[in-house]
Parts: structure tokens; C-alpha cells; sequence
């Protein structure tokens, strides 16, 4: 329970939120994995989307279209998954909380300009990848029981893993310090 805890806090510290601990669930159903991985990646994409609204910096720009094509790929083949298994996803406290830290995240975002924005994105990014990555290795394989779920979360951890060093690289190159 301590894990599943913690993976919750710092994803709700990442969306800019505090999660009560009485949301995140010992363990998850493949039901809901698929909900939260899901609502993590159209987060991710929402997120993406404003930074090509607000960010003239190249880099910044670059990435946020990198989120958008590949958070949509993976969840382009979540929902053939879902479609071909004939089941729905099912919301639950870390999806709830995400969402809600997500939404609090864009109202700063948007209060920002320039550098400040590309660095609060690019910081945002990284954290945000981070969780996202320990959260599917840690927890979302390894309770995952479907093939299928277990081994689209395995690819797509490949791909996020490279978004973590990407958004890494970003950091450093805006100069945004620690």
C-alpha cells in the first residue's frame, strides 16, 4: 500500500495537486490501469497542446508535438485494445486526481509567458514523466493480467522512457536550473 501511496502523491505533487491518501487503491484492476493510462496520456496531449499555443521556443515546440503524436499513437491502440477485448475502462481515484491536478497545473500554465512558461512545461514534463514511468513499470505491469494490456504498457514504456530524457535534455537546454 505504501507504494501505491506514494506513486499517487507524487503524481498528484506533478499535476499540481494534493491526492488523499484514501484514493489510490491497493491494487488495480486491468480496468482500471487502462483508465488511468489513458487519462494520463490525454493529459499529457492537453498539455502539449497549450504549449504550442503559448511557446514561440523551438524546442518546447518540438517536444509538445513529439507528446501529441506519441500520447496519440498509444492511446489510438488502447482503444482498438479495448474495442477488440469488448470491455470499458474504468475510472478510479488516481484517473480522478490526475485530472483534477492537471486541471489546477493548466490554470498556472496559463498565467505564464516565455521563458517562464517554456521552463514551468519543460520542469512539468520531466516530473510528469517520471511518475508516469515508475507508475507503469512499478505498478501498471506488474498488476496488469490481460497479455495484451501488459504487453502495450511494456512498448509504451519504451517510448515514455524516451520522453523522460528528451524532457531532460529540454530542462538543461532552456537553462531552467534544478
Amino acid at each position: 500500500m505504501f507504494n501505491t501511496l506514494k506513486i499517487a502523491a507524487a503524481a498528484a505533487v506533478v499535476a499540481g495537486s494534493f491526492i488523499a491518501p484514501a484514493v489510490a487503491e491497493d491494487k488495480m484492476n486491468d480496468l482500471e490501469i487502462a483508465h488511468t493510462a489513458y487519462t494520463a496520456g490525454n493529459l499529457d496531449i492537453r498539455y502539449a497542446h497549450l504549449a504550442l499555443a503559448l511557446s514561440e521556443d523551438a524546442s518546447v515546440r518540438e517536444f509538445a508535438s513529439t507528446m501529441i503524436r506519441d500520447h496519440s499513437a498509444v492511446n489510438d491502440e488502447a482503444v482498438a485494445l479495448i474495442t477488440k477485448l469488448k470491455v470499458t475502462p474504468q475510472d478510479n481515484g488516481l484517473s480522478q486526481a490526475l485530472v483534477k491536478g492537471a486541471a489546477e497545473k493548466r490554470a498556472e500554465f496559463v498565467k505564464l509567458s516565455g521563458k517562464a512558461f517554456d521552463c514551468a512545461y519543460a520542469k512539468n514534463e520531466l516530473g510528469y514523466h517520471q511518475i508516469v514511468n515508475q507508475t507503469v513499470e512499478g505498478k501498471f505491469i506488474p498488476e496488469a493480467t490481460v497479455a495484451p494490456l501488459k504487453d502495450l504498457l511494456k512498448s509504451a514504456l519504451v517510448t515514455f522512457k524516451a520522453h523522460e530524457k528528451h524532457a531532460e535534455n529540454m530542462v538543461k537546454g532552456l537553462n531552467c536550473g534544478a
